[in-house]
Protein backbone atom coordinates (compact mmCIF):
# COMPACT_ATOMS: atom_id res chain seq x y z
CA UNK A 1 0.00 0.00 0.00
CA UNK A 2 1.49 3.42 -1.10
CA UNK A 3 2.31 5.89 1.87
CA UNK A 4 -0.05 8.27 0.63
CA UNK A 5 -3.07 5.40 0.63
CA UNK A 6 -2.15 4.67 3.92
CA UNK A 7 -2.37 7.95 5.08
CA UNK A 8 -6.11 8.71 3.64
CA UNK A 9 -6.66 5.44 5.44
CA UNK A 10 -5.46 6.71 8.73
CA UNK A 11 -7.14 10.51 8.06
CA UNK A 12 -10.45 8.21 8.18
CA UNK A 13 -9.66 6.19 10.92
CA UNK A 14 -8.97 8.99 13.51
CA UNK A 15 -11.92 10.84 12.08
CA UNK A 16 -14.42 8.44 12.49
CA UNK A 17 -13.05 7.27 16.15
CA UNK A 18 -13.16 11.14 16.48
CA UNK A 19 -16.98 11.46 14.98
CA UNK A 20 -17.63 8.37 17.42
CA UNK A 21 -16.07 10.06 20.59
CA UNK A 22 -19.04 12.99 19.94
CA UNK A 23 -21.47 10.92 19.63
CA UNK A 24 -21.03 8.44 22.70
CA UNK A 25 -20.22 11.90 24.66
CA UNK A 26 -23.25 13.74 23.68
CA UNK A 27 -25.38 10.35 24.19
CA UNK A 28 -24.35 10.42 27.55
CA UNK A 29 -24.99 13.81 28.67
CA UNK A 30 -28.44 13.45 27.46
CA UNK A 31 -28.85 10.12 29.04
CA UNK A 32 -27.33 11.60 32.72
CA UNK A 33 -30.81 13.49 33.54
CA UNK A 34 -32.74 9.97 33.10
CA UNK A 35 -36.73 10.62 33.00
CA UNK A 36 -38.83 13.48 33.53
CA UNK A 37 -41.14 13.90 36.35
CA UNK A 38 -43.30 16.19 38.05
CA UNK A 39 -42.31 15.34 41.67
CA UNK A 40 -43.85 17.56 44.13
CA UNK A 41 -45.81 19.97 41.70
CA UNK A 42 -49.36 21.00 42.49
CA UNK A 43 -52.13 23.17 41.39
CA UNK A 44 -52.83 26.62 42.58
CA UNK A 45 -55.17 29.00 40.85
CA UNK A 46 -57.32 26.93 38.14
CA UNK A 47 -56.31 27.54 35.08
CA UNK A 48 -58.45 28.34 31.98
CA UNK A 49 -61.68 25.70 30.97
CA UNK A 50 -59.94 23.17 29.22
CA UNK A 51 -56.01 23.89 29.86
CA UNK A 52 -54.05 21.56 31.78
CA UNK A 53 -50.42 22.87 32.71
CA UNK A 54 -47.53 21.02 34.16
CA UNK A 55 -43.87 21.05 34.33
CA UNK A 56 -41.38 18.16 34.32
CA UNK A 57 -38.01 18.56 35.65
CA UNK A 58 -35.00 15.11 35.43
CA UNK A 59 -34.76 12.20 37.75
CA UNK A 60 -31.06 12.94 37.92
CA UNK A 61 -28.68 15.45 37.25
CA UNK A 62 -24.83 15.31 38.09
CA UNK A 63 -23.02 18.22 39.67
CA UNK A 64 -19.18 18.72 38.90
CA UNK A 65 -17.36 18.42 42.14
CA UNK A 66 -14.69 20.66 40.68
CA UNK A 67 -16.74 23.84 39.20
CA UNK A 68 -19.63 23.30 40.87
CA UNK A 69 -21.46 23.30 37.20
CA UNK A 70 -24.61 21.49 36.38
CA UNK A 71 -27.38 21.12 33.60
CA UNK A 72 -30.91 20.65 33.40
CA UNK A 73 -33.85 20.72 31.35
CA UNK A 74 -36.99 22.32 32.49
CA UNK A 75 -39.99 21.37 31.05
CA UNK A 76 -43.77 22.81 30.73
CA UNK A 77 -46.21 21.05 29.19
CA UNK A 78 -50.10 21.44 28.38
CA UNK A 79 -52.05 18.31 28.85
CA UNK A 80 -55.04 19.88 28.39
CA UNK A 81 -57.23 20.35 25.13
CA UNK A 82 -57.33 23.62 24.33
CA UNK A 83 -54.68 26.46 24.02
CA UNK A 84 -52.81 28.22 27.04
CA UNK A 85 -52.78 31.65 25.44
CA UNK A 86 -50.08 33.78 27.39
CA UNK A 87 -48.30 32.54 30.39
CA UNK A 88 -44.87 32.30 31.51
CA UNK A 89 -42.47 29.51 33.34
CA UNK A 90 -40.21 30.95 36.25
CA UNK A 91 -36.82 28.90 36.81
CA UNK A 92 -35.97 29.96 40.08
CA UNK A 93 -33.34 28.55 42.96
CA UNK A 94 -32.77 28.42 46.28
CA UNK A 95 -29.95 27.55 48.84
CA UNK A 96 -26.98 25.52 47.12
CA UNK A 97 -28.94 25.42 44.27
CA UNK A 98 -28.11 28.64 41.80
CA UNK A 99 -29.59 29.05 38.56
CA UNK A 100 -27.34 30.89 36.27
CA UNK A 101 -29.09 31.15 32.65
CA UNK A 102 -32.49 29.70 31.51
CA UNK A 103 -32.02 29.61 27.49
CA UNK A 104 -34.24 32.12 25.95
CA UNK A 105 -35.21 33.98 29.33
CA UNK A 106 -34.79 37.06 31.19
CA UNK A 107 -33.09 37.02 35.02
CA UNK A 108 -35.42 38.08 37.30
CA UNK A 109 -33.75 41.31 39.40
CA UNK A 110 -33.42 41.11 42.96
CA UNK A 111 -36.31 43.06 44.37
CA UNK A 112 -38.84 40.45 42.43
CA UNK A 113 -37.66 37.35 43.28
CA UNK A 114 -39.76 34.86 45.87
CA UNK A 115 -38.84 35.35 49.97
CA UNK A 116 -36.01 32.70 50.34
CA UNK A 117 -34.67 32.29 46.75
CA UNK A 118 -31.43 33.28 45.16
CA UNK A 119 -32.00 33.52 41.80
CA UNK A 120 -34.63 33.56 38.85
CA UNK A 121 -35.42 33.14 35.64
CA UNK A 122 -38.72 34.20 33.40
CA UNK A 123 -39.66 32.54 30.51
CA UNK A 124 -42.83 34.00 28.58
CA UNK A 125 -44.98 31.75 26.54
CA UNK A 126 -47.68 33.16 23.67
CA UNK A 127 -49.32 30.63 23.63
CA UNK A 128 -48.74 26.58 24.49
CA UNK A 129 -51.05 24.49 22.23
CA UNK A 130 -53.08 21.17 23.49
CA UNK A 131 -51.11 18.45 23.90
CA UNK A 132 -47.41 20.20 23.33
CA UNK A 133 -44.99 21.36 25.63
CA UNK A 134 -41.85 23.59 25.60
CA UNK A 135 -38.24 23.00 27.20
CA UNK A 136 -35.94 25.31 28.44
CA UNK A 137 -31.64 24.39 28.67
CA UNK A 138 -30.91 25.64 32.32
CA UNK A 139 -27.27 25.82 33.46
CA UNK A 140 -27.20 26.39 37.21
CA UNK A 141 -24.02 25.61 40.28
CA UNK A 142 -24.57 23.21 43.31
CA UNK A 143 -23.21 24.12 46.39
CA UNK A 144 -22.55 20.44 47.48
CA UNK A 145 -21.87 22.16 51.13
CA UNK A 146 -25.58 22.94 51.38
CA UNK A 147 -28.62 21.83 50.23
CA UNK A 148 -30.32 22.54 47.48
CA UNK A 149 -33.93 23.06 45.92
CA UNK A 150 -35.37 24.43 42.36
CA UNK A 151 -39.10 25.20 42.08
CA UNK A 152 -41.11 25.87 38.62
CA UNK A 153 -44.30 27.44 38.67
CA UNK A 154 -46.63 28.27 35.66
CA UNK A 155 -47.98 32.06 35.71
CA UNK A 156 -50.66 33.92 33.58
CA UNK A 157 -48.38 36.39 31.87
CA UNK A 158 -48.91 39.25 34.45
CA UNK A 159 -47.85 37.09 37.38
CA UNK A 160 -51.74 37.42 39.24
CA UNK A 161 -52.66 33.73 38.98
CA UNK A 162 -50.21 30.63 39.21
CA UNK A 163 -51.72 27.53 37.33
CA UNK A 164 -48.89 25.18 38.52
CA UNK A 165 -46.14 24.99 40.88
CA UNK A 166 -43.78 22.25 40.97
CA UNK A 167 -41.41 22.57 44.31
CA UNK A 168 -39.32 24.20 45.92
CA UNK A 169 -38.38 20.55 45.72
CA UNK A 170 -34.52 19.54 46.44
CA UNK A 171 -31.85 17.70 44.72
CA UNK A 172 -29.41 15.68 46.49
CA UNK A 173 -28.09 12.87 47.32
CA UNK A 174 -27.57 10.63 50.72
CA UNK A 175 -24.39 9.55 49.62
CA UNK A 176 -21.87 12.20 48.83
CA UNK A 177 -18.97 11.84 46.78
CA UNK A 178 -15.98 14.32 47.12
CA UNK A 179 -13.20 12.24 45.63
CA UNK A 180 -15.35 11.49 42.56
CA UNK A 181 -15.64 14.02 39.11
CA UNK A 182 -19.02 14.04 39.94
CA UNK A 183 -21.78 13.75 42.16
CA UNK A 184 -25.26 11.97 40.69
CA UNK A 185 -28.21 14.52 42.80
CA UNK A 186 -31.82 12.81 42.56
CA UNK A 187 -35.28 14.75 42.42
CA UNK A 188 -36.68 14.81 45.43
CA UNK A 189 -34.22 14.00 47.81
CA UNK A 190 -32.56 15.75 50.44
CA UNK A 191 -28.57 16.78 50.44
CA UNK A 192 -26.51 14.60 52.87
CA UNK A 193 -23.66 18.19 52.12
CA UNK A 194 -20.35 17.49 52.25
CA UNK A 195 -17.99 19.22 55.10
CA UNK A 196 -16.98 22.79 54.09
CA UNK A 197 -13.53 21.42 53.73
CA UNK A 198 -14.31 19.71 50.55
CA UNK A 199 -10.93 21.05 48.72
CA UNK A 200 -8.40 19.88 51.47
CA UNK A 201 -6.30 17.27 51.16
CA UNK A 202 -7.22 13.20 51.17
CA UNK A 203 -8.22 12.72 54.30
CA UNK A 204 -9.43 15.45 55.21
CA UNK A 205 -13.07 15.08 53.31
CA UNK A 206 -15.42 13.86 56.50
CA UNK A 207 -18.90 13.99 55.67
CA UNK A 208 -20.76 15.65 58.38
CA UNK A 209 -23.33 13.41 60.52
CA UNK A 210 -26.98 14.56 60.07
CA UNK A 211 -29.22 14.76 63.04
CA UNK A 212 -33.39 14.76 62.99
CA UNK A 213 -32.94 18.33 62.79
CA UNK A 214 -31.58 18.10 59.23
CA UNK A 215 -34.55 15.13 58.52
CA UNK A 216 -37.11 17.75 59.53
CA UNK A 217 -36.70 20.31 57.15
CA UNK A 218 -38.44 18.84 53.87
CA UNK A 219 -39.32 22.60 52.41
CA UNK A 220 -37.84 24.92 54.31
CA UNK A 221 -39.24 27.53 55.24
CA UNK A 222 -38.89 29.80 52.07
CA UNK A 223 -40.60 26.62 50.49
CA UNK A 224 -43.30 27.45 52.74
CA UNK A 225 -43.92 31.15 52.74
CA UNK A 226 -44.14 30.28 48.39
CA UNK A 227 -46.93 27.23 48.86
CA UNK A 228 -48.71 29.80 51.43
CA UNK A 229 -48.26 32.64 48.59
CA UNK A 230 -49.04 30.69 46.17
CA UNK A 231 -52.18 29.06 47.25
CA UNK A 232 -53.66 32.78 47.71
CA UNK A 233 -52.64 33.64 43.73
CA UNK A 234 -49.58 36.13 44.84
CA UNK A 235 -46.66 34.63 44.57
CA UNK A 236 -44.53 37.39 44.86
CA UNK A 237 -46.80 40.54 43.81
CA UNK A 238 -46.62 42.15 46.94
CA UNK A 239 -42.79 42.29 46.92
CA UNK A 240 -42.59 43.87 43.63
CA UNK A 241 -45.44 46.38 45.08
CA UNK A 242 -43.12 46.64 48.15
Amino acid sequence: MSSRRTAAVTGSLVAASFSAVVILSGTAGAEDEGPASNKGGKVVDEAPAGVKLTTLLPEKISVDNGSEKTALTATVKNEGNKDSGKIKLLVVGFDGLTVKNVQGCSPIAGNNLPEGSNSGFSCPIDNLAAGKSKSYAVDATYDLGKTGKICLPVQASDGKKTFWQQGPVPFGTTNPSPDAPATPLLLGTHNEPVSPGKGDSPGGKELPKTGPARDLLPLGAAGASLLAAGAAGMWWSQRRQA
